[in-house]
């Protein structure tokens, strides 16, 4: 589905841990990383289609996590030139997004990349708030930012002992940035470091 502007309708997840920390994840046979995101059908509203992303991307359901912020509305972004499939009809120049802010309330055991035939992810694993920004592909981090900033004074509120505010990307040098790593890199719930 793309609108008569060019832009696939998406929803994009960032899910956060108790300790303020959101879930980053590498693309199946890719070296990209980025949040849980996906293209909504046309007889989707925005939750019902970033609910079905969470359970295909991450295994996890609506009981396991809680929703507590979304974005007033679209944020967009476009594709490199180089993305962009000339050949095809409607052509889509890039995405609009819906992000949701979500709290993770069930044990993060409950994660499971390989619950489709073909998985999105192949590794996760728990970093700072800001992280995502300074490390997603050029072409989608003013996306990032301005989804993270939307959200950002509800994960502070809810986050426990957490440091969002007030250490945005302009004030936390990448060295700074902490990552939670995991050894356990079973395919099941694969997180890396």
């Amino acid at each position: 589905m793309i609108d008569p502007d060019g832009y696939r309708p998406n929803v994009g997840i960032i899910l956060m841990n108790p300790d303020g920390r959101v879930f980053w994840a590498r693309r199946s046979r890719r070296d990209g990383w980025q949040f849980p995101q996906g293209g909504m059908r046309s007889d989707e509203m925005p939750l019902e289609a970033m609910f079905r992303e969470l359970e295909e991307e991450t295994g996890l359901r609506a009981e396991h996590v809680e929703v507590l912020a979304a974005t007033p509305g679209w944020l967009r972004y476009r594709l490199p030139r180089r993305f962009v499939r000339t050949s095809q009809r409607p052509l889509c120049i890039g995405q609009k997004q819906v992000w949701f802010l979500l709290r993770l309330v069930a044990d993060e055991s409950n994660v499971c990349l390989d619950h489709t035939e073909r998985p999105e992810f192949d590794r996760w694993q728990w970093v700072d708030f800001w992280y995502p920004f300074e490390h997603v592909v050029d072409f989608k981090r003013d996306v990032y930012l301005r989804a993270l900033n939307h959200v950002a004074a509800t994960a502070q509120a809810v986050a426990a002992g957490a440091s969002i505010l007030g250490f945005g990307p302009k004030h936390t040098p990448a060295s700074r940035v902490p990552m939670v790593r995991r050894d356990d890199q079973r395919r099941r719930g694969q997180q890396t470091g």
